[in-house]
């Protein structure tokens, strides 16, 4: 096919060969300069036939030798002279020398003469820098080469010029952007991004009411919830370009670059209107001013600036709308957050039940499913999961489906992959003694048992395991029958009391000396729970409904200085004994539970374990009833919770609104 050849040579490549081919240059130019050698007696270099000695000797004998010159060289002396005819020749006297030979010829009448040693060549002075300037040439070259190529990696188009130039990538309408119908679980969302695509679409149906198209929006949440997603969406649904950029891509060593790429995005923008600019991380340029230490970061806060001049300045944008996404609001300078500016402010949350079936619907067409498989009741199982979490979830699901050679993706495999997610996968070569099962069958036991028997309730119990999951030895999973927006004094205590569960079953078992390791982590996060009770919570009789300490502040001077800031050392110890008294209660609580009238329970339990290794929650109910356990109907009573134990798969949580680990994960028995 005839045309034009594509120019495939960048011009990062093209001033590596302008600095090479001066190089070569200047090494040819060299090599031509060193030709001021001495230069050659003329009967010694010219055109001279070469003769054998013996012949020489012969003809200076017979006369037939007219003059020969003499000059001494490294493999003898060179004879170079001229017959009685004309012509001339060369020889070599043997290095061995021949004394005779001056006598020789003086006899014969030959004229002749000796010219000195010929020196070695040296060069110029002026050559020899020129010389040794080749190496400093080339290295400067290729420097040059690869600085201007790092600086054409950060620019937009390539060079020293494109430095300054924004790194925003443009997704133009037929880039097969995603709409609102693959956004799902946001719906609250979803309706306040509609307004912004009803301003871009028909702009006029505001104006001529005296409305003026919103500047910014800043959408906040977890991650993982699908705020670029929601980005991405309304330009697909507005149809307009979309530039996509992060907070990180403005922020560079040198001073003012980052202000450069601003404006230039800016203008591309304004090229482009009605169009949307999306910041992805915006904290990583917008945080407060002077908020560091030594006066803050002066590229980020003149980016900053610039980025708030364009936003709410003298020039107008019309047409433009910044949309901007973030996990950390609370580190935002407060002119970013003011009117004109991002002054609308969108929580993009966790999904309810409700919202993580219709995401796990969106994602399970890209599966195929077996038609055990039931949205409603994975998504019971998986409360506090994002919209991330949830499509790791199927991907998983869809994986454990390959590896067994299934046709479709069956809701067993989805249980699996949910234990997987939430508890690390099976450690099937970590060999344990039969006396580390038993004790790990005792502490697990415990926790379940404690949990059965508090009052008020503990979450319903959904698996207990002595197979080893991740980095515990073994784990006991609670799952609350619906999902929780807050939790009660009681439900806190009667949750600490089950995480005391297991070093309790580990006392009783085998006394105080044969407490082992393996409560390491229930009462690593025991003790953040007492924590925030009592200094978040109002939790204690002691102390009040007040807050003490500011995690959150003070980030340069350690979290130790964070937790006592604004505390006088009476106030600190008041807390660590409230703390400390809420442990003890909830280890005591636990120790009576399983004291002599669930002892026979414990044993119930552990030799359960023992033999299945895993129980769930309806096995676990039917061995405290003597009842025996049926395999097939364990696995209905996993996949579909709604036909054996009616337990949900639902996980507790937290203050912060996140799911916390699994309860009661017994850890290795070594330090």
């Amino acid at each position: 096919m005839s045309g034009r050849e594509p120019n495939n040579k960048s011009p990062m490549n093209r001033q590596f060969m302008k600095a090479a081919g001066l190089a070569a240059a200047i090494f040819i130019g060299l090599s031509m300069m060193g030709g001021n050698k001495q230069q050659d007696n003329p009967q010694i270099s010219g055109q001279a036939v070469g003769m054998g000695y013996s012949e020489f000797l012969d003809n200076v004998s017979n006369g037939k030798v007219r003059e020969v010159v003499l000059q001494q060289q490294q493999g003898g002396i060179l004879v170079g002279g001229e017959l009685q005819d004309g012509a001339r020749f060369q020889t070599i006297v043997p290095p061995t020398g021949d004394g005779d030979l001056v006598n020789h010829l003086h006899k014969n009448q030959v004229k002749f003469q000796s010219l000195p040693a010929k020196q070695p060549e040296k060069p110029s002075m002026l050559m020899s820098v020129l010389i040794n300037m080749i190496p400093l040439v080339v290295v400067f070259g290729l420097l040059m080469w690869w600085k201007n190529k790092q600086m054409g990696a950060n620019g937009a188009g390539g060079g020293a010029a494109a430095f300054g130039k924004s790194k925003a990538k443009l997704l133009m309408q037929d880039a097969n952007l995603p709409t609102f119908a693959d956004v799902a679980g946001v719906e609250e969302a979803k309706e306040d991004m509609q307004e912004l695509v009803d301003f871009l679409r028909n702009p006029g149906k505001y104006q001529r009411l005296g409305g003026k198209m919103p500047t910014g929006t800043l959408m906040v949440g977890p991650p993982g919830t699908g705020k670029t997603l929601m980005a991405k969406a309304i330009a697909g649904e507005a149809k307009v370009p979309f530039f996509s950029i992060s907070g990180s891509d403005f922020v560079e060593m040198f001073v003012g670059v980052g202000a450069s790429r601003v404006r230039d995005m800016f203008k591309q923008a304004k090229e482009n209107a009605p169009c949307i600019i999306f910041i992805d991380e915006i904290d990583a340029v917008g945080r407060k001013r002077g908020a560091g230490l030594g006066g803050g970061h002066d590229e980020r806060e003149q980016t900053l600036n610039q980025l708030l001049v364009e936003m709410d300045g003298f020039e107008e944008n019309a047409g433009i709308i910044v949309v901007a996404a973030t996990n950390r609001p609370d580190v935002l300078d407060p002119a970013l957050k003011r009117p004109g500016r991002f002054d609308r402010q969108i929580v993009v949350s966790n999904p309810t039940l409700e919202g993580r079936e219709k995401i796990l619907q969106v994602h399970m067409r890209r599966v195929p499913l077996a038609d055990d498989v039931n949205a409603h009741v994975v998504a019971r199982g998986t409360p506090g999961f994002s919209g991330a979490d949830l499509a790791n979830l199927v991907n998983e699901a869809a994986l454990a489906a390959a590896r067994s050679n299934h046709d479709v993706v069956t809701m067993g495999d989805f249980e699996f992959a949910k234990n997987k997610i939430l508890m690390g996968p099976e450690r099937k070569s970590q060999v344990m003694t039969e006396e580390d099962r038993r004790k790990t069958a005792y502490h697990e036991a415990g926790h379940a048992l404690v949990g059965l028997n508090t009052d008020p309730p503990a979450d319903p119990l959904h698996m207990v395991t002595i197979v080893p999951r991740g980095q515990a030895l073994g784990v006991t999973m609670n799952l609350p029958e619906k999902d929780q927006i807050s939790i009660t004094w009681g439900e806190l205590e009667s949750r600490l009391a089950m995480m005391y569960g297991g070093r309790a079953a580990e006392e009783i078992i085998y006394g105080k000396k044969g407490i082992s390791t393996g409560a390491s982590n229930d009462i690593q996060r025991a003790t953040e729970i007492a924590e925030n009770m009592v200094k978040k919570w109002g939790f204690s009789d002691d102390l009040g409904p007040r807050l003490y300490g500011d995690e959150q502040g003070e980030v340069f001077l350690g979290a130790q200085a964070g937790r006592n800031k604004g505390m006088s050392e009476i106030t600190q110890q008041k807390i660590d004994e409230a703390v400390t008294k809420h442990i003890k209660a909830a280890e005591q609580l636990a120790l009576d539970i399983l004291g002599k009238r669930n002892r026979k329970d414990l044993e119930t339990i552990t030799e359960g374990l023992m033999k299945y290794e895993t129980l769930s929650g309806a096995e676990v109910q039917k061995l405290l009833n003597g009842e025996t356990i049926d395999r097939e109907e364990v696995v209905r009573d996993l996949t579909h919770p709604e036909k054996g134990s009616g337990i949900d798969h639902n996980q507790p949580k937290n203050d912060d609104n996140q799911p916390p680990p699994p309860a009661g994960p017994r850890g290795p028995t070594g330090p």
